[in-house]
């Protein structure tokens, strides 16, 4: 798609920008607390995931922000580095290994992951979405938004933390939630459809707009009023100076530091990795099936986190969550998520007061339906029809992300989706055909695949072992480019056997047919070398 006029969708990118704004605040907020980290450094993160790295991006709805796969390093590292000054270094250094990963060309790595895992990863944080918000949609904010690990900071685990759910659920918060999800469904089931001012002012804006009112009505009221606790919460300045005051800077005279090396290497590794599944995702995801240029994505990501570990903000990556509810909401290109990180800086710096009226169970609401887009029942019928060989890394992606973390469960797809190649490899190295028994001799026809590789050998090894003695094979490999040496060992062995069984076997290859070669390995090398 030609970007030469970034402006021709602002009627589309614009709301989406509002809708992801609202979907960013929060989780900028609920990952710095995750990670032991000042709340403003998620929302410096946020600002420069979406002004400076959807800039620089390549990709046209991928949203980058803090991100909760990063949390627990993050934690771990801030206490063993000896403060955040460090670790803004270690984001620093992070960022610098991003940018050579990028001239590397490492982002053909985003290329390997099944399309199965891809979808599983998409359907495993959608229900981790509605899982973890659950618990806010009710006015229980003990755990933070952003944290999507299965065992949770706050001591519980996503399960358990729904169960005390009821045991806390607040009123007023209830009450707003519900008003507010009946908003969203209305707006995108009926208003929508009615009117263009329905589609310009999204249904997000008014839900966030009824929660301010509400908390203001109802903000003397012990029963059906919302606690302070429950509400968004911005860092106030009272002054420039305590607004620059929030900034960080890096200290460099940590830098001979080995430790801060290894976690620069780890933030490194880890973002690149989540950035890439989620441009992978996001991609999948876009209407117009556009393909993100993963190497400059790389390079963006760099970029943005040498920036934010120099002024204080947390590593980022692009993000799921973000990036889902930007393509849900309509947007086109990158001005959405560039608009939603100047609509971030705009909003602490002009209205934080007016921020921390928003209720959290509003926002939970809206996450909500993120969740469900994400997660819906029809895909989980949609990849059983397809055959276990989809499924089965599907599912396991799915379940390995809810009760353990993003890379873990995908991690355990793609091990899952790799067994599936393996026993596809076992089932597809050639094909079998019994042509003719006549006379007591079977007559078996070996037509081997156009690559076979040490994958294959078992398969391979247990037909020739199951031929009847007086056999005579016919070994066709006109249609083989890759023949693994392994392969050729199988048969030179089996020349021995074959003998002993009377089994003759006729190679038929592009040089014509020879029967019972004294030497596979010898004929083999004599085959012309094909690409």
């Amino acid at each position: 798609m030609n970007n030469s006029n970034p402006f021709k969708n602002f009627k589309s990118d614009i709301p989406a920008s509002i809708v992801v704004f609202f979907v960013a605040l929060p989780l900028c907020l609920g990952i710095a607390l995750a990670s032991g980290a000042p709340l403003f450094s998620g929302l410096i993160a946020g600002i420069i995931g979406g002004v400076v790295v959807g800039s620089l991006s390549g990709s046209p709805l991928g949203v980058s922000g803090p991100a909760a796969g990063l949390a627990a390093i993050v934690l771990t590292a801030i206490g063993s580095l000896g403060g955040f000054e460090n670790f803004l270094l270690a984001v620093v250094l992070g960022g610098v290994i991003q940018i050579i990963f990028g001239f590397l060309k490492a982002g053909v790595i985003g290329y390997y992951f099944p399309s199965s895992v891809i979808k599983g990863m998409l359907t495993g944080i959608g229900i981790i979405i509605i899982l973890k918000q659950i618990p806010h949609f009710f006015g229980y904010d003990a755990d933070p938004e952003g944290d999507f690990a299965f065992f949770q900071i706050d001591g519980e685990n996503t399960f358990s933390e729904i169960f005390n759910t009821f045991n806390f659920i607040s009123p007023g918060a209830t009450i707003i939630a519900i008003i507010g999800l009946g908003i969203l469904l209305l707006w995108s089931n009926y208003l929508s459809k009615k009117g263009k001012i329905f589609t310009l002012i999204q249904g997000p804006l008014v839900a966030v707009a009824a929660g301010i009112i509400y908390f203001i009505v109802t903000k003397d009221n012990e029963t059906w009023g919302i606690s302070s606790e429950h509400l968004v919460s911005v860092p106030v300045p009272d002054s420039v100076d305590s607004f620059l005051g929030q900034f960080s800077s890096p200290n460099f005279g940590a830098i001979t530091n080995p430790a801060i090396w290894v976690t620069a290497f780890t933030i490194a590794l880890v973002a690149s990795l989540e950035t890439l599944l989620c441009v992978e995702a996001t991609d999948k995801l876009d209407p117009r099936k556009r393909v993100t240029p993963t190497n400059r994505e790389l390079l963006a990501q760099g970029a943005g986190n040498i920036l934010s570990g120099m002024v204080g903000g947390l590593p980022i990556t692009q993000v799921i969550v973000r990036s889902s509810a930007n393509i849900q909401s309509g947007g086109k290109t990158k001005m959405s998520a560039i608009i939603h990180g100047g609509l971030l800086l705009i909003s602490v710096i002009l209205i934080p007061n007016l921020l921390n009226k928003i209720p959290l169970s509003v926002l939970a609401a809206i996450l909500l339906i993120v969740g469900y887009k994400l997660a819906k029942p029809a895909l989980f019928k949609q990849m059983y029809q397809l055959g276990w060989k989809q499924f089965v890394p599907f599912i396991v992606t799915v379940v390995g992300i809810v009760f353990t973390d993003l890379l873990v469960g995908i991690g355990l797809g793609l091990a899952v989706g790799i067994v599936v190649i393996l026993i596809k490899s076992f089932q597809n190295s050639h094909f079998l055909h019994i042509e003719d028994k006549s006379n007591g001799v079977h007559k078996i026809k070996m037509t081997l695949a156009e690559e076979v590789t040490f994958f294959n050998k078992g398969a391979i090894l247990k037909e020739l072992d199951s031929l009847p003695r007086d056999t005579f094979l016919e070994l066709d490999v006109r249609k083989t480019r890759f023949l693994d040496n392994d392969i050729v060992e199988i048969l030179e062995d089996f020349s021995e056997k074959a003998r002993n069984r009377n089994i003759d076997i006729t190679i038929i290859s592009e040089r014509g047919s020879v029967t019972n070669p004294d030497s596979f390995i010898q004929f083999f090398k004599l085959r012309p070398k094909t690409a």
